[in-house]
């Protein structure tokens, strides 16, 4: 099939271009290390100018790399990315052809397009970096033609990557959520997004809504896509975006504590509880909220007695299902950030006063920092925003922005239903479905985990029950972002102890409010985190 004609005010052919490039390959062929092949071909009615065709199938585009040589050899370079099936990846505005005569430029546009870059960055990273590290261009412009190393990923060496530190400590203590990488690269076209450099300068983004820096796009992806999973109630809720879930938490805490009290507020969780709850509760020492510790032992001595009660379901970090177990007067602040099909059963669609989400256990843009609260009531929402635009004025538009490409990308692939099987697991799921795709690698990563630990009996796991799944059509069995490992042995008093003296790095029970004899480790790192873990693992006898 022939490529797509390119627009522009110069007519050229480039399918004969094309076919020009492929023979004077054969005469011209340059291949550098790292580089697609190219070829110099002349330009038609032009005795003083040259193209340089860079022609490869990289996702499923032709990458055209055009480079004009005047008659000194002095060139410009214009990376262009054109589909060779369906549309055009590109917009009108960024179709462009330059030609050079007798040492001066005549340009259609010049803007250019991003997408080429990412095609050629990937390409180069997998063929580089041995798979095991990504490609950095030392122009990252125009990366098609440029030097560059490989920056490698941990317990990865050597210029291209592929010497494993047989001796490295493997560090599985945080939820670096790197494990959807792969499923972005695969469709990093989609959910590419381009901000020109006069877009979104100011501080506001809506003003007649309560959450006055909340882009609307950003808002619209969120119900749309709470709407297509089914685990939160969206109507009528106010919506307040933050830098992640931390600030809408810390925001949360600021808008439900009295502020005339002569004691501030007790927050609590039933441990084992998020291990980041106490450190951000007491870390600026407020005068109106204070950590109280375990929900379990909690109290509530008189409605005098005011407390702040906050649930993570599916927990982290053992994974189960949670509700509030205080039977008191107090406001719980519900964390569902793992509140996916990937992790979880969607049994019903969550229904609380106050209720947080993230695209960091989401789709896996921790980077992004974007986190969202639902809320049910006005004037809390209307304090969370004050909180967050005394604190930071607002919420990055720049990441919003991506975060809506990102949760469209998602939804998008899910909006012709007759076009899969939510039941199935085919490859065009797997491909372009991200639910599907992040459910087939944790239930793989929990087979392989359990298959491990089972041969060693110095190590237990929780065990789940499967429920029924409204989003897969299914029963399907929770698998968590991370797994509550316990010693069982007499001498394993101390388990992250053990596991750090055969090189890997945990979390102790301790930070979660629970015995030493457990550990957290996180199961959504890269590839070949996961299977270091496993290798580790198995030697621990």
């Amino acid at each position: 099939m022939a490529p797509p004609k390119l627009r522009s005010r110069y007519k050229l052919n480039i399918t004969h271009l094309a076919e020009q490039g492929k023979k004077k390959q054969q005469q011209h062929h340059h291949q550098h290390k790292g580089y697609f092949p190219f070829s110099l071909i002349p330009m038609p009615g032009s005795m003083n100018s040259k193209y340089l065709i860079c022609l490869s199938m990289t996702m499923n585009a032709c990458l055209l790399t055009i480079l004009l040589y005047d008659k000194n050899n002095h060139s410009t370079i214009i990376p262009r990315s054109l589909r060779w099936k369906g549309k055009s990846l590109v917009n009108n505005n960024n179709l462009c052809m330059t030609r050079q005569e007798e040492g001066e430029a005549n340009t259609a546009c010049a803007v250019n397009d991003p997408r080429h870059n990412i095609a050629v960055a990937t390409a180069r990273s997998h063929a580089t970096c041995s798979g095991h590290g990504y490609y950095v261009s030392n122009s990252p412009s125009m990366p098609a033609l440029s030097g560059g190393f490989c920056k490698c990923h941990a317990c990865f060496t050597d210029h291209n990557c592929s010497t494993l530190v047989s001796d490295c400590v493997l560090n599985v203590d945080h939820g670096d959520p790197m494990m959807f990488e792969s499923f972005w690269i695969k469709n990093g076209q989609k959910s590419t997004t381009v901000i020109m450099g006069w877009q979104r300068m100011s501080y506001i983004s809506d003003v007649g809504n309560v959450c006055w820096f909340l882009e609307p796009e950003l808002a619209k992806e969120i119900r749309s896509l709470h709407s297509l999973v089914g685990n939160a109630v969206t109507k009528g809720r106010h919506i307040v975006v933050g830098t992640g879930s931390t600030q809408l938490f810390q925001a949360a805490l600021y808008a439900l504590s009295p502020p005339s009290r002569s004691t501030p507020t007790n927050v609590i969780s039933a441990a084992p509880y998020y291990s980041s709850y106490p450190v951000v509760t007491d870390y600026l020492k407020s005068e109106i909220y204070r950590w109280g510790g375990d929900a379990w032992t909690y109290q509530q001595t008189s409605d005098e007695d005011c407390y702040i009660e906050l649930v993570t379901s599916p927990n982290n970090p053992d994974g189960f299902t949670r509700e509030a177990v205080v039977n008191g007067s107090g406001p719980v602040i519900y964390d569902l950030a793992y509140y996916w099909p990937h992790y979880t059963p969607i049994t019903a669609p969550a229904d609380q006063d106050l209720m947080l989400f993230t695209v960091s256990k989401s789709t896996g843009h921790a980077g992004s920092r974007i986190g969202w609260a639902i809320v049910k009531d006005l004037e809390v929402a209307k304090k969370m925003t004050k909180y967050i635009e005394l604190n930071t004025i607002g919420v990055s538009k720049d990441s919003q922005l991506r975060a809506t490409q990102i949760l469209h990308t998602v939804s998008s692939s899910y909006a012709d239903e007759n076009t899969f099987d939510r039941q199935g697991d085919s490859s065009i799921e797997q491909e372009h479905r991200f639910f599907h795709h992040g459910s087939t690698l944790m239930s793989e990563r929990w087979n392989s985990l359990r298959d491990v630990v089972n041969l060693n009996p110095r190590f237990t796991l929780p065990v789940f029950e499967p429920r029924f799944c409204n989003f897969f059509g299914r029963h399907t069995t929770p698998q968590p972002a991370f797994a509550w490992l316990k010693c069982e042995g007499k001498e394993d008093a101390d388990c992250e102890k053990l596991l750090k003296s055969n090189g890997i790095i945990t979390r102790s029970g301790r930070h979660f409010g629970a015995p030493q004899t457990y550990v957290r480790l996180s199961l959504i790192d890269r590839n070949q985190t996961f299977n270091l873990l496993l290798d580790r693992l198995s030697t621990i006898h």
